[in-house]
């Protein structure tokens, strides 16, 4: 007996589409086809919790602030510009360090607080005692601004000079001369204090 579509009773007729393996319907893929059941469900969602985290953009913004403020605290300028100076001379009698003008004399290098103001090697080659023109117009320029910054105040004129023990005399009394001609008439020697005894 023939049946609805034209064939035997119980048997269809397959039309299968050639193409029924390239293009499917649009829906969820991802993940579907992993061979653990548990994986598989909890990456569509079914499982206890869900896949997607969620981040408050108050937490998010305090722990940027903590990190930014923590990195602000622990930096440090010394860090950018290394100590030079290779060694101090000792001494018995010390004082503590001030808030002055620092003038470093290294390795033929003449520095004021870290920046170039001349070059030892210079004076060594003339062979006299020579007043250097970079080293004092920067230290001029720091009185002024000390003295426009603090119009009711003294000056106090310190500057610390910080030399290496193996520097030539004649480069040490060049940039004495010229710092006290800059108007720093209290020169102090950075040494490294001797233990008593």
């Amino acid at each position: 007996m023939p049946g609805p579509r034209g064939g035997p009773r119980g048997m269809r007729r397959s039309t299968t589409d050639p193409h029924a393996h390239v293009i499917h319907a649009p829906g969820k893929r991802l993940l579907k086809d992993l061979r653990l059941r548990f994986v598989r469900e909890r990456a569509a969602g079914g499982g206890r919790r869900s896949v997607n985290a969620t981040l408050s953009m108050p937490s998010f913004l305090d722990v940027l602030l903590v990190t930014v403020l923590f990195l602000l605290t622990s930096f440090s300028a010394s860090a950018e510009c290394p100590e030079r100076t290779g060694r101090l001379p000792w001494a018995h009698n010390a004082e503590d360090l001030v808030d002055a003008p620092m003038v470093s004399v290294d390795h033929g290098t003449i520095l004021v607080d870290g920046v170039a103001a001349g070059s030892a090697r210079d004076i060594v080659s003339t062979g006299r005692v020579t007043r250097i023109d970079e080293l004092g117009r920067i230290l001029a320029q720091k009185r002024a601004l000390w003295r426009e910054v603090q119009p009711n105040k003294p000056f106090p004129g310190i500057c610390l000079l910080q030399i290496d023990q193996e520097a030539p005399a004649l480069v040490v009394k060049s940039v004495f001369d010229t710092v006290v001609h800059a108007g720093y008439p209290e020169v102090s020697f950075m040494v490294r204090k001797l233990p008593p005894g």
